[in-house]
């Protein structure tokens, strides 16, 4: 007796479909971001139920412009937590390359971009400074970081002070270049009758480009696995001292960017702002599932975590609470998430 064809090709594809489907899902289960996936949408639909204008196309363009300031120097410091190393200067660096491209501009007459391109340099010998004293000296990069972040700080405002005679920059609106730069930085565009920022844009195009670094090169191997075994990765001869070097520099350039924002979307610059911001940074790389230990995270999981951040924020103010609930949320999405990472983790490693 012959067993149809039909039955048998339905056997085989039922053999074959369910191996993949299972290899499928056991994928997703291990994806660091999963977590946040899930927190994104559960923030989304409670202020899509509890906030009426959080519904409109214009509110929603308002989180993505938020969530990006944010995104774009969490990118970065995700980049450099995989690698097991933290920066604590980020949210005073961003104030300090904006002072001293205006200062250096107002001061020296010079055309923006110009002012622009000089604070870029000074980022960079920041970040360098950042990472070779982390590598040649052995101490936590919480401590040299910490110490850079106070140095910054005194010198941002002492220097704005003894400079400008007071504690915020003069306007440079008058001076050439000042409209180029603003369309580069703190430019918006149209898309289909709303409006968005540029931020947005150049946030995206850092996360893809982030991405492909991370899984698509050399270079991002060697992120992973300095900060999956650093003593390991040397003896393979990984060289670990300089990429870390060089992502506390992508680190100080992500600050210079914002800071260039902030330059021109506002004209002025307050030499005691950003102090704090630091955290945010750390909280959205976290809340995007990066390891706080090193060697497990994503460039997505980041912008998924600045953009619970982006919707928390706007969130609470468009359902009309008080915004001095703002941290102590803030800080429950932090605990949420570390807590759920934790559980995905030993959820995935039983299913190993």
């Amino acid at each position: 007796m012959s067993i149809p064809s039909t039955e048998v090709t339905a056997e085989v594809s039922a053999e074959t479909t369910t191996p993949r489907t299972r290899q499928g899902l056991d994928k997703l289960m291990h994806r660091p971001e999963l977590a946040s996936v899930i927190g994104a949408v559960g923030v989304f639909v409670l202020f899509m139920i509890v906030a009426p204008s959080f519904r409109s196309l214009d509110s929603f363009a308002t989180v993505l412009y938020v969530s990006s300031t944010l995104g774009i120097v969490a990118l970065a410091v995700g980049l450099l937590m995989i690698a097991d190393e933290f920066d604590l200067s980020t949210g005073v660096a961003v104030t300090s390359t904006a002072l001293a491209a205006t200062m250096m501009n107002y001061q020296w007459h010079m055309q923006s971009w110009v002012g622009s391109l000089l604070a870029l340099v000074l980022a960079l010998a920041i970040g360098f400074f950042n990472g070779w004293m982390v590598t040649k000296t052995g101490v936590p990069s919480f401590l040299i970081t910490l110490a850079t972040f106070l140095m910054l700080q005194g010198l941002n405002l002492a220097l704005t002070k003894r400079i400008m005679d007071a504690v915020s920059t003069k306007s440079i609106a008058d001076m050439q270049g000042f409209e180029f730069c603003r369309k580069l930085f703190a430019g918006q565009w149209d898309v289909f009758g709303v409006t968005l920022k540029v931020t947005i844009f150049w946030w995206i195009l850092f996360v893809l480009v982030a991405h492909f670094v991370l899984f698509k090169t050399k270079f991002g191997n060697w992120i992973f696995a300095v900060g999956g075994n650093p003593e390991a990765s040397r003896a393979v001869g990984v060289p670990v001292d300089r990429v870390k070097i060089i992502l506390f520099m992508v680190v100080a350039a992500s600050c210079w960017f914002v800071g260039q924002h902030n330059l021109y979307e506002f004209d002025s610059i307050q030499a005691g702002q950003g102090v704090g911001n630091e955290f945010f940074y750390i909280i959205a790389a976290v809340v995007g599932g990066v390891a706080m230990t090193g060697g497990k995270g994503t460039a997505i999981g980041t912008a998924i975590g600045a953009l619970i951040y982006g919707m928390t924020t706007q969130g609470i103010v468009y359902a009309g609470w008080n915004p001095d609930w703002l941290k102590f949320f803030v800080g429950g999405v932090l605990l949420l998430a570390v807590l759920s990472n934790r559980s995905f983790s030993k959820f995935t490693e039983a299913r190993k």
